[in-house]
């Protein structure tokens, strides 16, 4: 089955469109162009015995990074900057750049917080959440009054 498009002869409807969407960041550019936010993509695995969290952070330094934990949330956040100089005969140039994120995740009950670990190579961020030797809080259901 096909698509079905309205459209006038003139063309001036498909115009408007496409400024609509040039204007519109949503569709035409990337959202974090102009809002300058960028989040690092996440992996979380439920292992044997722990979980582990993969976060995709190339660029970094192992020392950019802050992970915390507190009121059963999990924090990880890193801030990066970079400064170039360079002057020659006729002409200075100098190039900057920063980078951060924070993303903050619920911890599971049978998360032991005292036994996280984390370690940083090749671009990827990986936590390992120990699990407790108590149990999660099971599934429970409310019913409404």
């Amino acid at each position: 089955m096909s698509t079905l498009v309205k459209t006038k002869p003139n063309g001036f409807s498909s115009l408007r469109s496409m400024m609509e969407d040039f204007w519109n960041t949503d569709k035409f550019f990337d959202k974090t162009l102009f809002n300058g936010e960028t989040l690092p993509a996440v992996n979380i695995k439920d292992a044997k015995g722990h979980y582990e969290v993969e976060v995709a952070a190339p660029g970094f330094n192992k020392n950019d990074f802050k992970i915390t934990t507190e009121n059963g949330l999990l924090t990880i956040s890193a801030e990066t900057s970079s400064e170039r100089n360079e002057e020659k005969d006729n002409y200075t140039r100098r190039e900057f750049s920063c980078s951060s994120f924070t993303r903050t995740f619920t911890l599971p009950d049978n998360v032991e917080e005292d036994a996280i670990n984390a370690r940083y190579r090749d671009g990827l961020l990986t936590i390992d959440l120990e699990k407790s030797g108590k149990a999660a809080i099971s599934k429970k259901e409310v019913k409404v009054n």
